[in-house]
């Protein structure tokens, strides 16, 4: 009898990283760490981590398992943050010079983003100001895009035209550091 969908024995843990994924076709593909054929990533896998998208390169700790059609990711186990792009235009965070670490998370849903523009808001529970999300925060935190309606978790800042968020997390993800 073959390997079943939800045999874990039959599955593994690696490390690797987002080669692309294109949230409209549903899936990308992930290239291990220690080489090998590239992992498929549907976008089903990735929801039930929280996240509708991430971006390339982001690093990831997935569960995969060997099928006839290839490697695929079962489960998403950590999404890592991605170093900033040196050649992103200017400080994403105007006005804002104090410690990430020490903000707390706040529960939030995406009002809309535009990823053309490279911006959105969004919505914290209990404030009825918007906070600004910048596209260079999403890819930090491993984010290629938002939803209008998607539950995420942020870390707000007051900046120089408002609140900012300064981090953002998955709903799920947020709730598993908890």
């Amino acid at each position: 009898m073959g390997p079943q969908s939800g045999d874990v024995a039959s599955s593994r843990v690696m490390h690797g990283h987002v080669k692309w994924f294109d949230q409209t076709k549903g899936f990308g593909f992930v290239v291990a760490d220690d080489g090998g054929p590239d992992i498929l990533l549907h976008a089903n896998v990735l929801r039930n981590f929280g996240q509708s998208s991430v971006a390339d390169g982001t690093p990831l700790e997935i569960r995969v398992q060997e099928t006839a059609r290839g490697m695929q990711a079962t489960e998403v186990l950590v999404i890592g943050e991605v170093a900033p792009d040196p050649d992103s235009h200017g400080d994403i965070f105007p006005g804002f010079d104090g410690d990430i670490e020490t903000l707390q998370l706040h529960a939030a849903r995406v009002k809309w983003f535009d990823k053309g523009k490279g911006f959105g808001f969004a919505n914290t529970f209990g404030c009825p100001e918007d906070v600004f999300i910048h596209i260079e925060t999403l890819r930090r935190n491993g984010f290629a895009d938002l939803l209008p309606g998607e539950a995420i978790c942020i870390k707000v800042a007051e900046g120089e035209r408002g609140l900012m968020a300064v981090e953002v997390r998955s709903w799920e993800m947020a709730a598993r550091k908890s």
